[in-house]
């Protein structure tokens, strides 16, 4: 493996005299399986050798990652012409993952034994077969709502308190406790509310918890049209295509997402589920799964968003056994995450200096339906556009159509006002 990375046979050599020549290039070889670029190789190959070197590996050893942070210090790294320098933290970060990726690969990583988060894992499992199986909820959503029912439990006055012994009282303090901290809306609220409701009305047909529980789980009152959609004006929209438009392989990848989530009003995980199956080139349309109503449109593939998305493929996606369109920039190449979307558009926005908690993907495809709104589409549209089930879901964005409010503020009251 190594004669595929380096050139020169004094390089080569070095390689493969240095401790555990064997391991290191199997992993080598199993990250350019999955599509891991040549330069991505150098870099893990040039942190292989320092590990080995610094910790003095030449047989199968429990390395802990304390261990591997303290060998970044230990190693001097090169810098300016005639000396050494401080690694960058870039740098040291990407020491440690590569290295902590490589002794897990190994099976020598030295990792504490996670603990169950919580003592109804398994209850909590079994919600998530019935709500996928039975319910017919969409993989997103369960994830969703075990992610919130594992927090749940761990928020507990008394975390280790049996589900069987557990009251309304219980249920209460944690609630009041989540929005004691601030920052929540009244909306969010009473969804965690509601999904509670949901688990012990599963737990009572069970068994498993006191009757009368889930009636019993109070909720604060929403009041209908009392948010704002968070989106971002039209000029704010291009600024932040604006600072994709370098060469470099995230510049290229994020132009391509950012755009289909503008152009096109994509939720995260509809996003995240493209594959590389669903963009046909030659009718030039694009097919997206619903991750809520689990429907699937099809859209016709501007020529914009297609040269955005030809120029990442080209460039920038290794090729690989993996259709899902995007992938992570570093070895081991994987389908984006929630966060890891999130982080990008976070990431963008700030360069344009606009910040908030609540500024993420979702902001984007607000910012898509307020544009088909002051288009002059109808509410119609623009739900069957956005893959909306509830008409009700579309009118919110009636409430931002600040030009047809200024319309009626400057209508001639004849002098009545």
């Amino acid at each position: 493996m190594f004669e595929e990375l380096f050139k020169r046979p004094c390089i080569v050599e070095k390689y493969w005299a240095a401790a555990l020549p064997v391991q290191r290039s199997c992993y080598l070889r199993h990250l350019a399986d999955f599509g891991a670029k040549r330069s991505t190789l150098r870099h893990v190959a040039v942190n292989q050798l320092h590990l080995v070197q610094v910790l003095g590996l030449t047989q199968r050893t429990l390395v802990t990652v304390s261990h591997i942070e303290a060998a970044v210090h230990e190693w001097p790294w090169p810098g300016k012409p005639g000396g050494a320098a401080p690694a960058q933290p870039v740098t040291i970060e990407r020491f440690v993952v590569n290295s902590v990726q490589w002794l897990r690969f190994l099976g020598w990583l030295d990792e504490p034994e996670v603990e169950p988060p919580q003592p109804q894992t398994a209850e909590v499992a079994a919600f998530g077969k019935w709500a996928r199986e039975v319910r017919g909820y969409s993989e997103q959503t369960v994830q969703s709502y075990c992610q919130m029912l594992d927090t749940f439990f761990c928020s507990l006055a008394s975390p280790g308190v049996p589900l069987t012994s557990l009251t309304i009282s219980d249920v209460d303090r944690a609630i009041a406790a989540k929005a004691a901290r601030g920052g929540l809306s009244r909306r969010t609220i009473e969804t965690h509310a509601r999904r509670l409701r949901t688990f012990f009305e599963f737990a009572e047909d069970r068994g498993w918890c006191m009757p009368g529980m889930s009636a019993a789980i109070g909720t604060p009152r929403l009041y209908r049209g009392e948010t704002m959609p968070t989106g971002l004006a039209r000029d704010d929209v291009l600024r932040l295509l604006a600072t994709t438009e370098g060469d470099q392989p995230a510049d290229k990848r994020d132009r391509a997402i950012l755009m289909l989530l503008v152009g096109y009003g994509l939720r995260s995980g509809e996003l995240r589920g493209l594959q590389l199956d669903d963009i046909d080139w030659e009718q030039e349309t694009l097919r997206v799964r619903r991750s809520k109503s689990g429907r699937t449109n099809l859209y016709p593939l501007s020529r914009g968003v297609g040269l955005t998305i030809f120029h990442y493929l080209r460039d920038v996606r290794p090729m690989g056994p993996e259709r899902t369109l995007f992938l992570t920039l570093f070895a081991p190449m994987r389908p984006l995450n929630r966060d890891t979307l999130w982080k990008i558009c976070k990431r963008r926005l700030a360069q344009i200096g606009i910040a908030g908690r609540r500024l993420g993907p979702h902001a984007l495809r607000h910012a898509a339906a307020q544009h088909l709104l002051d288009q002059g589409m109808s509410m119609k549209a623009i739900g069957d556009y956005l893959g909306h089930r509830n008409p009700s879901s579309t009118s919110v964005y009636a409430k931002v159509d600040l030009k047809s409010l200024r319309r009626v503020a400057e209508f001639n009251l004849g002098g009545l006002a």
